[in-house]
């Protein structure tokens, strides 16, 4: 029982942080293209109390843990920007809405990066602690990653479709809105659709941070004896 809330705490502290990094990505992007807004707000910030959202951050992350649901993620308030703020109002909302999935792709690469390092270190059992916990940051970004980059408001990925369709497809497109969260609830639990994408980065990112290591022998060798 012990263990099961270490790795539940571990786990959302992961999170708390991999969302904080997202949040405050958008809003020092968004101060660098000419409005403060976010900035002014307080959300320039790693704090993850001032991103906090009840339901995203809290209930149904909490919830998918202690469940054991295998498909983990979650999401904080939404920056606010003012686009007339902006120094380039076509192209400035999309760097903002990339800057957030970018933040979790950068820090997916330093994670695979550290895993790399570690994995070269005498075994112990502190090191083993300290390879999980970024692992789990491993998960919880690639999936933060694709999540956010799905074509749907209010996620990331609409603002970056949206740059590409001409007007009237945008009107079109903004009537989804209110329906937005039950497809993207179809999409993604009942369709499966980060299913394979985020099999193969997590792989992927495993294949970066232990081929040719001590800890790919051990998995390797497991592998085979299973």
């Amino acid at each position: 029982m012990s263990d099961r809330i270490s790795v539940i705490v571990m786990q959302y502290v992961c999170l708390l942080f991999s969302l904080s990094v997202h949040e405050g990505a958008h809003a020092a992007m968004a101060n660098y293209w000419g409005d403060p807004t976010a900035r002014l707000m307080g959300r320039m910030t790693l704090n993850p109390i001032k991103h906090a959202d009840l339901m995203g951050t809290v209930i149904l992350p909490l919830f998918a843990m202690i469940t054991g649901i295998r498909f983990l993620f979650g999401w904080a308030k939404p920056v606010p920007f003012n686009p007339r703020n902006l120094t380039d109002r076509k192209r400035g909302p999309v760097f903002i809405a990339l800057a957030g999935p970018g933040s979790n792709f950068l820090l997916l690469c330093f994670s695979v990066a550290l895993l790399r390092a570690m994995a070269f270190l005498p075994e112990s059992g502190l090191l083993d602690q300290f390879i999980m916990i970024v692992l789990y940051l491993v998960m919880i970004n690639a999936v933060l990653l694709l999540f956010n980059l799905i074509p749907l408001p209010p996620l990331d990925g609409h603002h970056v479709l949206e740059y590409f369709l001409p007007y009237e497809m945008k009107r079109s497109f903004e009537k989804i809105g209110p329906y937005s969260v039950l497809i993207l609830f179809f999409l993604v639990f009942y369709l499966h659709i980060l299913d394979v994408p985020m099999n193969l980065l997590f792989r992927g990112a495993l294949l970066c941070a232990f081929y040719g290591t001590p800890v790919w022998e051990s998995l390797a060798s497991n592998s085979v004896g299973g």
